[in-house]
């Protein structure tokens, strides 16, 4: 059940250019999925150059992104990695599409409140900026993170 990245643009990343390459991965709608892009995103941004500290934050905010996306969402999922500029200078994008909200009944099963419900904060909180896209394609959860 592995994810395949499709990589779009040149293989040598300059970190500070606008948008040089971005990384598509559709997600499989099933629980072991997001492990298995983890380690595919920790290749990419391993050879992207990222410091250690920023690969786990990145490798954070994918996790809780795409848990949203599969937990409380309907297929199908798909994580793009890109640059952007804040406020200057580079930033690593996150962005998670999915097709909406599941209707009631139609989740995983009833989540616990003491398991869940922080991911945003958690993604708000190692985010330099971060927000919701609706459009046609579906619900875009995005964040930004500095590119250190």
């Amino acid at each position: 059940m592995a994810a395949q990245l499709n990589i779009v643009g040149p293989k040598a990343v300059d970190r500070l250019g606008v948008d040089a390459v971005d990384h598509v991965c559709p997600v499989p709608h099933a629980p072991g999925a997001v492990p298995a892009v983890r380690g595919r995103v920790r290749n990419i941004l391993a050879d992207w150059g990222l410091s250690p500290d920023a690969v786990m934050d990145a490798l954070l905010v994918v996790s809780e992104l795409l848990t949203n996306a599969l937990v409380h969402a309907l297929p199908p999922a798909t994580l793009r990695l890109s640059w952007v500029r804040v406020d200057g200078r580079g930033a690593l994008r996150v962005e998670v599409t999915d097709a909406g909200p599941v209707l009631a009944g139609d989740g995983w099963g009833a989540s616990d409140p003491d398991e869940h419900g922080r991911g945003i904060d958690i993604v708000t909180a190692l985010a330099a900026r971060c927000g919701v896209r609706v459009g046609t394609e579906g619900i875009t959860r995005w964040a930004d993170l500095p590119a250190v």
